[in-house]
Order: C-alpha cells, then sequence, then structure tokens
C-alpha cells in the first residue's frame, strides 16, 4: 500500500486499487478487512475464481451488514422503550411528591 498526493494504493485480493480522497487509515483497514474475507472464502471453495469469490464475498459482507442494523434498530428500540419507562416512573415518582 502506497500514498501519492491524495491517491492511495490498497491490494486486495493480488489486485492494486488507487483510492482518491478518502482517510488513508481507514481505506487501509477497509481494504484489509475485504482482502481477508475474500482470502478467507477463497480458501473454502472449490473453484476459487476471482469473480465468484468477490459476489459471493459481497455478498456475505452485504449479510454482516443487514445483520447489523437489525441488530442495531433492536438496541434503539429496546432503548427507547427503557427511556420511556423511565419518564413515566419519573413522572409517576414528580406526582407523588
Amino acid at each position: 500500500m502506497t500514498t501519492d498526493a491524495n491517491t492511495l494504493s490498497v491490494t486486495i485480493f493480488g489486485s492494486e486499487y488507487k483510492i482518491k480522497g478518502a482517510d488513508p487509515a481507514y481505506i487501509r483497514e477497509v481494504a484489509a478487512y475485504v482482502d481477508h474475507k475474500m482470502q478467507e472464502l477463497e480458501g473454502r471453495l472449490a473453484s476459487g475464481a476471482p469473480t465468484k469469490v468477490a459476489i459471493l464475498t459481497s455478498l456475505n459482507i452485504a449479510d454482516e451488514l443487514f445483520r447489523e442494523r437489525e441488530e442495531r434498530k433492536r438496541l434503539v428500540d429496546e432503548l427507547r422503550g427503557r427511556a420511556q419507562d423511565l419518564g413515566a416512573a419519573l413522572d409517576r415518582g414528580i406526582g407523588e411528591g
């Protein structure tokens, strides 16, 4: 991985890609994650054609994203419910005082 001016060069699954205008540390981290996922998946496939590995890796990462979004939504809903319960308890406490 190299940088020049505003361009960062990263290698993913043996191919080099130049990325412009982004935080280099973040791009390195994301590229390393994608590369790791592709290498990991290639090791589990009988046929490791790069296009197949890329598509299946994309599906796996999209699945992770959807699961994380659902978990975040569940946690937000749970926190809202708790906040409403606390608000109602405070209202009751203030009303009794």
